[in-house]
């Protein structure tokens, strides 16, 4: 179980990540870069799956994507809350499904990479949280 103070500071964290993760995700130059890092990557270790050029439209969901991420992150940087804990693990769940699919599709392997990822601050952040003892008395 989490402390709640535990549980801030791995919220906290997860907003470092995710910020990291996906903020080469933000521009169209930067995107373009990550892409071809990726595909460099996936022909270096002859991964299964595929890694197509982006259109103008695809990049622009990857550019969203990425803002969105980003404010998302920063703000549970800032302020750490429990709820945005919970929330994020729901946001992750929907990730994941979306990874998985991807990755039944035909999607590059390296998508399983982040997928481990997601699922392992998903679980975390769906961990039980400890209440202190006057808390659980007054919820009762």
């Amino acid at each position: 179980m989490w402390t709640i103070e535990q549980y801030r500071k791995l919220v906290r964290a997860s907003g470092w990540y995710d910020l990291l993760v996906t903020l080469a995700f933000v521009t169209p130059w930067t995107f373009l870069a990550l892409h071809g890092l990726m595909q460099n990557t996936a022909l270096a270790f002859d991964l299964p799956g595929s890694l197509p050029p982006f259109e103008p439209m695809h990049l622009l969901m990857a550019n969203l994507m990425g803002s969105i991420v980003c404010v998302w992150s920063v703000l549970r940087i800032r302020d750490p809350q429990v709820a945005f804990g919970h929330y994020d693990a729901v946001g992750r769940i929907l990730f994941a499904t979306w990874q998985i699919y991807a990755l039944a599709h035909g999607a590059t392997a390296l998508i399983g990479v982040i997928l481990f990822f997601e699922l392992a601050w998903c679980v975390a952040q769906l961990w039980p949280i400890r209440r202190p003892a006057a808390l659980a008395a007054s919820a009762a």
